[in-house]
């Protein structure tokens, strides 16, 4: 079961969850994804919230409707979302990063090379 924060909306944190299932292949291009009330039942949340959910990753046109089999991963869905995950990371996250790399004071040389191992 996922660990749902307080700070977003779950129906967001479910978007965002399925959106890195589809980057990472988890959710292939072209399977179904689990049902609405599968997840709901799974996850303990409302059958809405997880509606909501899907809907917006149809609306970014990462998901499709077949009518009567429920919702798929769109063909082309894997790139498009590592775009959009790479667009958020640099448009919201990076810059907090680099803030809080000036605020503590850190070298981002160091950092980079402690990260890879290199410790020159």
């Amino acid at each position: 079961m996922s660990d749902w924060n307080d700070h977003e909306p779950i129906y967001l944190q479910l978007k965002n969850l399925v959106l890195r299932q589809i980057v990472r292949g988890i959710l292939p291009e072209g399977e179904a994804v689990p049902s609405v009330r599968q997840v709901a039942a799974q996850e303990r949340i409302n059958p809405i919230t997880v509606s909501k959910a899907y809907q917006m990753l149809v609306d970014t046109e990462l998901l499709e409707k077949r009518r009567g089999l429920g919702m798929f991963v769109r063909p082309g869905a894997q790139q498009q979302a590592l775009d959009q995950e790479r667009d958020r990371f640099i448009k919201q996250q990076w810059p907090e990063i680099l803030t809080t790399i000036a605020v503590l004071g850190l070298d981002p040389a160091t950092l980079l090379a402690d990260s890879t191992g290199d410790s020159s």
